[in-house]
């Protein structure tokens, strides 16, 4: 099993920490956030990371270097974006990184989790899904993306940031893929997963309630909470 973990976001709203590292090597219990990344991939058996990068890559090189040397079970590349490409144009450019793979994963590297990935995985395979969404209840819906589901799972809707939500049931920004979701992605440089793909996929894709530990590490008090509430 393979993974994207989409990490080249600018982290504007966690300055001045984002000011000399970029948001995926903020420390939290004494690791970068990239650091319990990778142990959770580890831990679920997935076997090589794609980690996109753009604002102040070398931190991030540095610890792949690193990574790499001590740890042979999973294993981490680089796919440097001299321009953004969104969620989407990051996967697209990348299709030859998961040719020969029946499904792979996709995650949003703003969040921590512990999050059982082979909880999730092995939901996809059993539904023979197109894509599998984790979800989690905000209580906040019209600051995220959310999903409406029918009895069965199958999300029948999925709207970014609604201003008349239908459900609290929000992207958790982990996802499982089988190859055949290529064939929804539009014929363009940029595409933003959320609002150019997820939309088409209503009626085939399934939601999956996780437990656990899930947060958002992306603004100030976030950022602070992770650092009271994370244990490893």
């Amino acid at each position: 099993m393979k993974a994207f973990l989409l990490a080249a976001g600018y982290g504007t709203r966690l300055k001045p920490l984002t000011d000399t590292i970029p948001k995926c090597m903020a420390p939290i219990s004494g690791k970068p956030l990239l650091s319990w990344w990778m142990e959770l991939f580890e831990k679920h058996a997935i076997s090589e990371v794609l980690v996109n990068t753009h604002y102040l890559p070398e931190p991030v090189r540095k610890y792949m270097v690193q990574y790499n040397a001590c740890h042979t079970a999973t294993h981490i590349v680089e796919f440097f974006e001299p321009e953004l490409l969104g969620s989407g144009g990051t996967v697209l450019a990348n299709k030859e990184f998961v040719k020969n793979a029946a499904d792979f994963l996709i995650c949003y590297a703003d969040n921590l989790t512990n999050v059982n990935l082979s909880d999730i995985i092995r939901f996809h395979r059993q539904k023979s899904a197109l894509l599998t969404m984790g979800l989690f209840h905000t209580n906040n819906p019209c600051g995220c993306g959310i999903a409406a589901m029918d009895h069965n799972g199958v999300i029948c809707e999925f709207q970014e940031k609604p201003k008349h939500p239908k459900s609290n049931l929000a992207n958790a920004g982990i996802y499982v893929c089988s190859k055949e979701i290529f064939t929804y992605f539009p014929h363009q440089h940029v595409i933003d997963f959320g609002t150019d793909v997820l939309p088409l996929l209503a009626g085939k894709m399934y939601g999956y309630e996780i437990t656990g530990y899930l947060r958002d590490i992306g603004t100030p008090e976030n950022y602070a909470l992770v650092q009271k509430e994370w244990k490893s």
